[in-house]
């Protein structure tokens, strides 16, 4: 079964590859962005997601930070095509490294890429002061996921399990949550967290989260990513610096780090995310009111 996912990375990444970089190609004169910036952001974010702390976030905040795009508009789809080759270099990388029950794997990665086609078709409709809404919102969860998190809450619903697959209602139950997560992502959700709460809270072992996880979003960016490229909603100087930037930080994680204390700087990051998120919001709202 892991043979049959690590084919099914290696279509979607040679599909991917070949539309955004024939997109990106068409449009080579166009200056939307430092391409160099771009990169330092995808080395930093990345390399925190192999670690276990997302890229969703901290990348979200950078490009808020830098001021590198010009509309919010095209956070969810700059957020969606930066990061997919990125993640599925993890998705190679980590994918054998636990062992689970392949068909409970596969549903739920099939689950989370429906979602995310479903989910990138409503978000490229949605306009720049819904979107600031969505990603407020989008950001607020998150930081409230990480803090969770960070205390210990999340990692104790799965003390003592033991299972590496799902069955009956149960697996029904992760198919259907992981779809709505797989939707949800493409708003600027993170997956990781609620996806690893899920599988906690189904009586799984806390480990089998990982190949979930990153499966999952290696397989659903590329069929987000697909809408976005397709109707220009994204930045795409940016998703070239980050997509390099992220691949150099992935390897850098993987090659080089292996055990961090990341305590002190994944404190900050709840805290800055929180209010990029709020800032956001609130935005969106006077944005929206004032219209």
């Amino acid at each position: 079964m892991v043979l049959v996912v690590q084919i099914i990375l290696a279509v979607v990444l040679i599909y991917f590859a070949i539309i955004f970089f024939a997109d990106y190609y068409k449009h080579r004169h166009e200056n939307d962005g430092n391409i160099v910036v771009a990169g330092v952001i995808g080395a930093i974010t990345n390399f925190l997601d192999t670690l276990g702390i997302g890229s969703y976030a901290p990348t979200t905040l950078l490009l808020k930070v830098t001021k590198f795009l010009k509309s919010d508009k095209l956070i969810p789809g700059t957020l969606t095509v930066a990061c997919t080759i990125p993640v599925i270099t993890e998705a190679f990388l980590f994918i054998d490294a636990i062992k689970m029950e392949g068909a409970t794997l596969l549903s739920m990665v099939a689950a989370a890429a429906i979602g995310s086609f479903t989910g990138s078709k409503i978000m490229t409709k949605f306009n720049e002061k819904i979107i600031r809404i969505i990603m407020g919102i989008a950001l607020f969860l998150t930081a409230i996921l990480m803090l969770l998190s960070q205390l210990g809450v999340i990692s104790a619903l799965g003390a003592g399990n033991t299972a590496l697959g799902l069955h009956g209602s149960k697996l029904v139950i992760a198919v259907v949550v992981n779809f709505i997560l797989g939707a949800l992502m493409t708003a600027g959700v993170g997956l990781y967290a609620p996806c690893m709460a899920l599988v906690y809270m189904l009586g799984m072992n806390p480990a089998v989260a990982f190949p979930i996880m990153m499966a999952s979003c290696a397989v659903l960016m590329p069929v987000a990513s697909r809408e976005f490229v397709k109707s220009g909603d994204y930045n795409r100087r940016g998703s070239m610096g980050i997509t390099i930037g992220g691949i150099i930080g992935v390897v850098i994680a993987v090659t080089f780090v292996k055990s961090l204390d990341l305590t002190v700087l994944t404190w900050l990051i709840i805290v800055v995310v929180t209010y990029t998120g709020l800032s956001m919001l609130y935005q969106g709202i006077r944005q929206k009111n004032a219209a």
